[in-house]
């Protein structure tokens, strides 16, 4: 009888009625933040941007009129992509060459870039040794798009990550420092297409681990102190979808999934 009690407690039977645990899908529904998408982002939304007009000037401007024209009509696709392995014993950047795995890796991405069959329009990469010959060899599978170096896209600490690491303590002046690089970075390259964009677009930026993580937190309007808590393989590819409207979608993560097992690294 005891035991038939102690049963009908536990699956939440109470003078033969039912009793909801306190573990009910229902109360453990997370509460909205509060924190709306900022669809001005970018200081790019086309309805923000009057040109000196009033709001009611614009709001009687037909369809055809200038403030339409003005409106982001492409969707740029981000393609991030992080260099592959290197010499991490070099004293210096050019030391800090790709090994000979890395070199593969390479490879493999520049198979894969080009077996999606995209129109890449614009090439970009970090002006260090490691992002440059990553861009350099598989710029070899994307025939007719320019390579353009860029210091901006150099590897740092973008802010200081919460929760804090116990093996990577770069000194305030670092996050000041690169933090507003990384920063411009960002303000440069992510943001929605020029109004004079008409088709949409596919971009590949070749840089580094802490800069893509940065770039995909501040994109999606997370915090971006949570950057570090992100992990990307070497040659991974990060894709960045941003509409005319300023939504942003993250289509991959990190993905390697083109690469054998016994090619994937994170070094």
């Amino acid at each position: 009888m005891a035991h038939r009690k102690t049963f009908k407690l536990l699956c939440g039977f109470a003078g033969g009625s039912a009793v909801l645990p306190a573990w009910t899908p229902a109360s453990h529904t997370p509460a909205p933040t509060g924190h709306a998408w900022d669809f001005n982002w970018d200081k790019r939304d086309p309805s923000l941007l009057s040109n000196g007009k009033s709001k009611k000037e614009s709001a009687t401007e037909g369809p055809g009129s200038e403030q339409d024209n003005g409106k982001p009509k492409a969707t740029r696709n981000i393609l991030l992509i992080r260099h592959s392995q290197y010499n991490l014993s070099g004293n210096s950047d050019k030391e800090r060459i790709l090994t000979p795995l890395g070199r593969e890796q390479a490879e493999l991405t520049g198979q894969r870039l080009a077996a999606l069959g995209l129109k890449y329009d614009v090439f970009i990469h970090s002006s260090m040794s490691r992002a440059t010959e990553t861009a350099n060899i598989i710029n070899k599978h994307l025939a007719g798009v320019e390579l353009v170096s860029c210091d901006l896209l150099r590897e740092g600490a973008p802010i200081e990550p919460v929760p804090p690491v116990t093996h990577w303590k770069p000194d305030a002046v670092q996050y000041h420092e690169d933090g507003a690089r990384i920063e411009a970075a960002f303000r440069r390259y992510i943001h929605r297409a020029d109004p004079r964009q008409k088709e949409d677009s596919y971009e590949i930026i070749v840089c580094h681990a802490n800069v893509i993580r940065y770039f995909v937190c501040r994109a999606l309007q997370f915090p971006p102190e949570g950057w570090l808590r992100i992990g990307l393989n070497n040659g991974s590819i990060t894709w960045l979808t941003i509409r005319p409207s300023g939504r942003v979608a993250l289509r991959t993560l990190g993905d390697s999934g083109f690469m054998p097992p016994d090619k994937l690294t994170r070094t």
